[in-house]
């Protein structure tokens, strides 16, 4: 009976082994032997699989930010929240995540972030929020909003922005040890309360 491969599971292990060597001696010190030495298989099985170091880094940057969103999801899923504000804050706090997977992946794409600069593609891929994220943080806000009895602004799109390049630098202060993640959290909770505006059924209560 021939043997079954799981090619998806193969590629997996081969970025796996991409990312622990990036965080731990810098993009630039990755290469398809050390590659193949980390996943503990054969340099044939690394090139039947990606036909270069380059196509390998884009791959594995790719898989780096889906797992971030997927993470996410998973955040919000597991809080059970279902408010829009309560949403927002989970995705956005999701970023400043200390557990040890979060930290390699922030730092690994921190990692790759100066392959971007000469290759457009990569580049694409780290690319601030798409319009779908954009306009699903801006339709957060304005619900949240409109909960808190705050007066609209008409700039929810350009708040989403700045919510998610705010969580995104402090996601890299944490996984560099620059800030401690419970600082972070309280900076970025004050920047969702700014641009929230005073919960207006407080003060009518």
């Amino acid at each position: 009976m021939p043997k079954i491969v799981n090619h998806e599971e193969r590629r997996r292990r081969l970025v796996d082994a991409v990312w622990s060597l990036a965080v731990r001696g810098g993009i630039e010190q990755v290469t398809l032997r050390k590659v193949a030495d980390e996943a503990g298989v054969s340099m044939g099985q690394v090139q039947h699989y990606y036909s270069s170091m380059q196509a390998l880094i884009r791959d594995a940057l790719d898989r780096a930010v889906r797992a971030v969103n997927a993470n996410i999801e998973n955040e919000v899923r597991a809080a059970g929240v279902t408010s829009p504000e309560a949403v927002l804050r989970t995705c956005l706090h999701a970023l400043i995540n200390a557990d040890q997977e979060s930290m390699r992946l922030m730092r690994f794409s921190l990692a790759a972030a100066g392959r971007a600069v000469s290759d457009p593609t990569m580049a694409r891929v780290l690319a601030p929020g798409d319009d779908e994220l954009l306009s699903f943080t801006a339709g957060l806000i304005a619900a949240a909003r409109q909960a808190r009895g705050s007066e609209p602004r008409g700039e929810e799109r350009v708040d989403a922005d700045i919510c998610w390049s705010l969580a995104t630098s402090l996601g890299v202060d944490v996984a560099l040890g620059y800030r401690s993640p419970d600082a972070a959290r309280r900076v970025l909770g004050y920047h969702i309360d700014q641009i929230l505006g005073s919960d207006q059924r407080e003060a009518t209560a």
